[in-house]
């Protein structure tokens, strides 16, 4: 019962921390230096490693779909099959997964090493929000650049596809960039984009909340890091499912 009140109290904690954390991007003070420190690290701190792991991601793809088709006699639609997997599902959560390991666990241990220094009680001493000064501009950062890395990633990931088609499968290129524009249409793309904006809010949200509740030492913080790098994945992967049924239904799709 007590281990229960327990779990009970750390999602209400959790619900009041996202609350005031949503809250708190509309509301003053802004702290544009920490958010453009924040969305840099986010960012441009991400894009190296995850443009490589798109780029391999869609060449196996498209060598394992084009060898799939092949036996089929379907070769050529190799890059309409290619190109819906990547952006409606592969490519947002390959992301999101990639983020969360990489900024999602530098959030938690950075949060987390000011909470063990004593830095957040020193902020609340000279009357400053710990949330709005430092868990908004992460939540903020996520969720715009998480989106933003996203459409990177697939672009690259699609140009990995088209190597394979052309190079190894022997394919048209111009038939296969066909294939890929006449998906692009508004429920492919919508379903593709919607997706790394909660990713990212989820990410930032659980990242920042083990942060805030630190403690222990150094295992404590490596406790805290290991187990907001788990709760992300596991949200990224319960949650696409949830997003892609709802989103099925809400765009008329029938399955």
């Amino acid at each position: 019962m007590r281990v229960l009140k327990e779990r009970i109290s750390a999602l209400q904690d959790f619900y009041i921390m996202s609350f005031k954390a949503t809250v708190g991007v509309f509301q003053r003070p802004f702290y544009f230096r920490e958010t453009l420190e924040q969305m840099d690290y986010a960012g441009v701190g991400s894009l190296l490693i995850v443009l490589l792991v798109s780029l391999f991601i869609g060449m196996a793809l498209s060598l394992q779909i084009s060898a799939e088709l092949s036996a089929l006699g379907l070769k050529m639609y190799t890059g309409r099959v290619v190109g819906m997997a990547i952006i409606r599902e592969i490519g947002p959560v390959a992301v999101a997964l990639t983020f969360a390991g990489r900024v999602g666990s530098g959030m938690t241990s950075e949060i987390g090493s000011m909470v063990l220094g004593h830095q957040v009680d020193m902020l609340r001493v000279f009357g400053v929000d710990p949330i709005k000064k430092l868990v908004v501009p992460r939540v903020f950062s996520a969720v715009v650049m998480l989106p933003v890395l996203t459409i990177l990633a697939d672009a690259v990931a699609l140009l990995g596809g088209y190597y394979i088609a052309v190079a190894v499968s022997h394919q048209s290129g111009s038939f296969y960039w066909s294939q890929i524009k006449d998906i692009l249409d508004f429920e492919n793309v919508f379903s593709g984009t919607v997706k790394p904006f909660i990713f990212g809010y989820l990410i930032a949200c659980i990242s920042c909340y083990m942060g805030l509740k630190t403690f222990g030492g150094s295992r404590g913080l490596r406790r805290a890091t290991t187990t907001a790098v788990v709760l992300s994945t596991v949200m990224i992967i319960v949650t696409d499912f949830l997003l892609t049924r709802v989103l099925l239904y809400l765009l008329g799709m029938k399955v």
